[in-house]
């Protein structure tokens, strides 16, 4: 068995507790063994056999081939099947919350696969890097990469969410969301994760909603037909855009208007 340990890199020392190695040849005979807590959590991948966790019915459960694993608050077993040949990442105390928005609760005592927290092709990516690579410092490069990366993304995507709406705002909502991410196509998966936690809803349903209310008060300060309307907020036809307005409103633009109960709203829009 051969366990060894490796420093990060300067500027990631403050959350980065070490990189580490774990090594048992096939032959070595490997009965469950224990993890015990040490309050950190660690960013596993498996280049050698499966390996398996123990749940407390004494179930087996395969560990991912990459994966978090959470916080330990209760005692957790592990049994490899064959040769053992671990590489990881262990951050310090608390300290992986700063490349996920995921609750440090809700990965606790869990085997978190990485492509439920990161984007998948990238993933993928990483753990082919990782399993290529000819030796320790050259996975100590590419995961040291992969991490920097992450904490560029994230600060990034705070002032790219802010521009996205911005650039929603601007157009009254008809910009596509295409046109929006077209100097950052690859973050489109974590950008509308981080505007749904920002905003609330996706960068799609918030354009639909910033475009209905412009074409409600442009309809409420002018006498001009559906058709004009519709077309100066770029709906593709009469069609598209009534049924706009019915999944707004629950009715037609001919009952909007003539339903005492939306009298407030009419007023709201138009005096706005």
């Amino acid at each position: 068995m051969e366990y060894l340990t490796y420093p990060p890199d300067e500027d990631l020392g403050a959350l980065v507790k070490c990189y580490w190695t774990l090594k048992i040849p096939k032959e070595v005979p490997k009965d469950r063994q224990q993890v015990l807590s040490d309050g950190c959590m660690d960013m596993i991948f498996n280049l050698g056999d499966e390996v398996f966790r123990i749940l407390p019915n004494d179930e087996y459960q395969l560990q991912p081939r990459s994966f978090i694993l959470g916080l330990i608050t209760k005692p957790m077993w592990i049994q490899p099947a064959g040769a053992v040949e671990t590489f990881a990442v262990r951050f310090h105390p608390g300290c992986f919350s700063y490349f996920t928005k995921t609750a440090m609760r809700d990965l606790a005592d869990k085997d978190t696969d990485l492509k439920f927290l990161f984007d998948q092709n990238k993933v993928a990516l990483i753990e082919s890097e990782i399993n290529r690579a000819k030796d320790t410092a050259a996975r100590i490069a590419i995961i040291q990469n992969f991490l920097y990366e992450i904490l560029r993304e994230t600060t990034d995507i705070e002032n790219l969410v802010i521009s996205m709406i911005d650039k929603i705002l601007q157009t009254d909502g008809t910009v596509s969301i295409k046109e929006i991410l077209k100097d950052n196509p690859g973050q489109r998966r974590n950008l509308e994760r981080k505007f749904i936690g920002q905003v609330g809803t996706s960068p799609k349903q918030l354009c639909r909603a910033i475009r209905f209310q412009k074409t409600l008060k442009t309809m409420l300060d002018s006498n001009r037909t559906l058709t004009d309307v519709g077309f100066e907020s770029d709906f593709y036809d009469q069609a598209h855009f009534i049924k706009d307005f019915k999944d707004f409103t629950g009715v037609s633009p001919k009952q909007f208007f003539a339903d005492e109960r939306f009298a407030l709203s009419s007023l709201l829009y138009s005096t706005e």
